[in-house]
């Protein structure tokens, strides 16, 4: 069994290793550098299973193997609303373990044909909520493990060393015009990436804020301005961020400012970001635009100057029939048209 884990932690090693970091892009925002404000978007997608969940995933396997809670010919389990189990039916494979997903049936069908091509399998709840449940339920069945990725993404993320996203951001912006971001702006899926780059920045002594951009539905941000536990909220559907529940992964106390993000804005700030890239970007991008976009006009108000950096999560390619779809948008959210207006508003700093 020792032999098993060495090779086990021994392939996760390997494929870090064959992995170079990924790129940081400047976007082409030329109104808001006249004004001193310059925006950055660290890109995820370019991982090997396409967003910023391989980085995740990877440290939730090395965590669980290390404590001893998967074994040669565990069954791992997660809860996920796609892209996670993306990244973990990777890894399972790449150590030969079976793997179940449990998610909502509004998943997107191009994450399942993922899943399922890295040998995954996927296990349907009708409601988001259900998937916690679920999974513990199957892990038991199987005598398998649940990897819990709202509980455990804080902790199995290394703040201080290697594998570390916030460190790399920093490294990336030592030649830009304001190294030192004025803010960071992320999303919160569990909360593991804002409690990563929170931790960093205070134990580097850096000047930089932090904001979680997170959907209205979302309970993250009642929860970061009472500290209430208990509660409920409906969720959101901007697939991957905001959740109907209070996660133990969620730190609250490190994180600077909450904005919460309507659905329609998160899609219209997406299809702007698109056509600005001449790529297909995911909804949560789109999240994260708007917050970069509202504390710039906000710098702007008060007479700052400074960057602000923030992460492209994953590519649109995996929304082509929802996100992307205008008959789905329509359908699922309304008309977009007063948000595609104000997104460009923010852009050219008129708001």
């Amino acid at each position: 069994m020792q032999n098993w884990l060495s090779t086990a932690i021994a392939r996760i090693e390997a494929d870090f290793q064959r992995s170079a970091d990924t790129h940081l892009i400047a976007l082409p925002a030329p109104a808001l550098q006249a004004k001193g404000i310059d925006l950055y978007l660290k890109d995820e997608s370019t991982h090997p299973t396409g967003s910023l969940k391989h980085r995740l995933a990877r440290s939730l396997f090395l965590y669980a193997l290390c404590n001893g809670w998967i074994k040669e010919g565990t069954t791992v389990v997660e809860a996920s609303s796609g892209s996670t189990a993306v990244s973990e039916a990777y890894f399972a494979r790449l150590l030969g373990l079976p793997f179940v997903a449990v998610m909502p049936r509004s998943t997107s069908p191009e994450k399942i044909v993922q899943i399922e091509f890295y040998g995954g399998r996927c296990h349907w709840v009708d409601n988001a909520a259900q998937v916690y449940d679920e999974a513990r339920l199957l892990a038991q069945q199987t005598g398998g493990h649940y990897m819990d990725q709202f509980t455990y993404a804080e902790r199995a993320t290394d703040w201080r060393g290697n594998n570390n996203i916030a460190e790399s951001m920093f490294s990336q912006m030592k030649r830009e015009r304001y190294p030192i971001p004025r803010w960071i702006v992320v999303g919160a899926g569990t909360g593991g990436t804002s409690a990563t780059i929170g931790r960093y920045v205070r134990y580097q002594r850096h000047a930089t804020r932090l904001c979680v951009a997170d959907p209205v539905g979302s309970v993250f941000g009642a929860y970061h301005r009472t500290g209430d536990t208990t509660l409920q909220g409906k969720g959101s559907r901007i697939e991957g961020i905001g959740r109907p529940r209070v996660e133990p992964s969620f730190i609250r106390t490190l994180i600077d400012r909450m904005i919460e993000v309507t659905d329609a804005d998160s899609v219209a700030a997406m299809r702007w970001l698109t056509a600005q890239l001449g790529r297909k970007v995911g909804p949560s991008t789109g999240t994260n635009l708007i917050g970069m976009l509202e504390l710039a006009a906000e710098m702007i108000k008060f007479g700052e100057r400074g960057s602000i950096l923030s992460l492209l999560c994953d590519s649109g390619e995996r929304y082509l029939p929802t996100y992307h779809d205008s008959t789905w948008v329509q359908a699922m959210m309304g008309d977009c048209t007063a948000s595609s207006a104000r997104v460009q508003a923010l852009w050219e700093t008129r708001a």
